[in-house]
């Protein structure tokens, strides 16, 4: 039986621009593309007005992704000390305390941006051990416009010197039950890493 999910306007516009976006791509029918550009203006507007940004500018930036809209995928690290404690940045922007993440860029596999991002944000260098779970986030007011997919990795240190960039305000080792403020979804992430961590220890490097 199909499960029904409440919809607010971030969710709302995401399935509409995808519609748009998506019509534009495969008709060849003049009419048809008339149609689908109007649904897209509006979306654009609606995210200008939302997120305080031009519409051209969200239009374009819409208009920009080739070929069919799908999810943005996402890749996350998880990284334990000896106590049980789990690595988080404070993010730059506000938003909360999250794993080190970010999405995956063309020709790179998740475990590898993974990797790529936790070196970059804390310049710690790893190795993708376990893959915990695949998560969706939905789109909100609180996370933003798009449907993302995170990919969660248990992950083991290997080098590097623990120091944080501009994407971070701080870095800390926490115990979860003491993480003063969550970035959207990183409990879950945490939690579900906490939990295999906990489990039959780790596994051999996932290979590239």
């Amino acid at each position: 039986m199909q499960t029904h999910r409440h919809m607010d306007i971030f969710s709302l516009l995401d399935e509409l621009r995808g519609i748009a976006s998506n019509g534009l791509h495969y008709t060849a029918d003049p009419y048809d593309r008339e149609r689908y550009s109007r649904l897209l203006d509006l979306a654009a507007r609606s995210y200008g007005e939302l997120l305080q940004v031009p519409d051209e500018a969200i239009r374009a930036r819409l208009l920009a992704e080739i070929g069919p809209i799908s999810a943005k995928v996402g890749a996350d690290a998880a990284i334990f000390n000896e106590a049980g404690e789990i690595l988080m940045l404070d993010r730059a922007d506000g938003s909360g305390w999250c794993l080190p993440c970010g999405l995956v860029e063309p020709n790179e596999r998740p475990a590898e941006a993974a990797i790529r991002e936790l070196k970059e944000e804390t310049g710690l260098e790893a190795e993708a051990r376990q893959l915990v779970g695949v998560f969706t986030r939905f789109p909100s007011a609180e996370v933003g416009p798009h449907t993302t997919v995170g990919i969660v990795f248990l992950c083991e240190v290997v080098g590097g010197v623990l120091s944080p960039s501009r994407e971070a305000r701080a870095l800390k080792y926490w115990h979860i039950d003491d993480v003063p403020r969550w970035h959207p979804n990183h409990d879950t992430y945490a939690r579900a890493s906490l939990a295999m961590w906990k489990s039959d220890g780790m596994m051999p490097a996932i290979a590239d």
